[in-house]
């Protein structure tokens, strides 16, 4: 008779994610969910088929014995985790284990996002992983966004903007990669100087 695979736990589950890359506990929370529910209702429809079983079985000799076994299946499951639970409980123990960091899962998104993208961007992103960056990640992020910026806009265009029209469209393209206004005005103000003109910005400062 052929043995059937046994499924991945919980734990393991979450293991086999995060050998893949790091991961928030948000994001591997949401991810382990619909596992941990299936489970449970699983459980739960074993559990009634035993129940029905015993009833079949017992219903003409045994009635009382069955409404007290009932009544302690009725307590186990109200005793029996949620789904959350389940999947807290496990996502504890990665982090006990230093299998779960969201230190680690911040360093890894801003290496991966940092060329492509600003720091607001980056911010936001970390935020929906209910992740904020160290103190030091992010004063290295504002120190390099210039730079990052310029080199942004130097692969997606490559000419300085020839005018007004095109410098708006280049601007407002660093604007949408989440580069903050005061790196977006570095970058076209450094272009006007190197072009020997004036951007609009700078002739309203003046």
């Amino acid at each position: 008779m052929a043995t059937r695979r046994a499924s991945l736990s919980l734990k393991g589950r979450g293991l086999a994610l995060l050998a893949q890359r790091d991961h928030s506990r948000v994001e591997l929370k949401r991810k382990l969910m619909p596992h941990a529910s299936a489970e449970l209702a699983l459980a739960a429809a074993q559990g009634g088929e035993r129940d029905g079983d015993l009833a079949d079985d017992h219903a003409q000799t045994h009635a009382n014995t069955h409404a007290n076994t009932r009544g302690n299946a009725y307590a186990l499951e109200a005793q029996r985790p949620t789904a959350s639970e389940k999947v807290s409980a496990v996502l504890d123990w990665l982090q006990a284990h230093g299998y779960l960091s969201e230190e680690r899962f911040a360093e890894s998104r801003v290496h991966a996002r940092a060329p492509k993208f600003g720091n607001l961007r980056i911010r936001h992103e970390l935020s929906q992983h209910g992740v904020a960056l160290t103190p030091e990640a992010a004063q290295r992020l504002r120190d390099t966004e210039f730079e990052r910026a310029r080199e942004v806009r130097l692969r997606k265009f490559g000419a300085a903007p020839a005018t007004a029209a095109e410098q708006f469209r280049q601007a407002r393209f660093l604007a949408g990669r989440g580069f903050s206004s005061d790196a977006v005005r570095q970058v076209m103000r450094q272009l006007g100087r190197a072009a020997g003109a004036a951007t609009p910005t700078e002739a309203n400062d003046d």
